[in-house]
């Protein structure tokens, strides 16, 4: 059986803790993280922490090396998490360009090839399709009158 861990936190950890959990503009994890401290804190048993987060017991003493190590930043997660992505703003932009300043009109499959054989960035066109539909405001067709709006 492992050796029990119990953090020892001063009234102003304490406090600020507190104030962690119960913060909106914290991410859930790093409130449920100041949480896991503040009951081993009080007393309360790995296995019982565990047990009320429906967690397993390496994820709360984990959670307890991290604050032992790098303290109140050890309760949030580390950069790099995921995957990264395979462009570059300048990749939209020369997307962007090609799209205002070319006479003809590009599909997402056509775009996805160009950056393939231009800037040598792999993606799909549906990916490209997303990250274009976030970018660039939508237009209508002027010949296609607007929706009246429903009263």
């Amino acid at each position: 059986m492992p050796a029990t861990l119990r953090v020892r936190l001063s009234p102003l950890e304490e406090e600020m803790l507190s104030d962690l959990r119960v913060s909106a503009s914290v991410p859930q994890r790093t409130r449920d993280r100041a949480h896991i401290l503040r009951l081993n804190a009080q007393g309360w048993s790995t296995a019982a922490i565990a047990e009320v987060f429906q967690c397993h017991e390496h994820t709360v003493r984990a959670t307890l090396k991290r604050w032992e190590a790098k303290g109140l930043m050890g309760l949030w997660e580390s950069p790099g998490r995921g995957a990264k992505r395979r462009w570059s703003d300048a990749d939209m932009a020369y997307l962007e360009s090609c799209l205002q300043d070319e006479t003809r009109t590009y599909n997402s499959a056509q775009l996805a090839q160009k950056l393939k054989e231009e800037r040598g960035v792999v993606l799909s066109r549906g990916r490209v399709r997303k990250i274009l539909k976030k970018k660039l405001p939508m237009e209508t067709h002027s010949s296609q009158p607007s929706k009246p709006a429903k009263s």
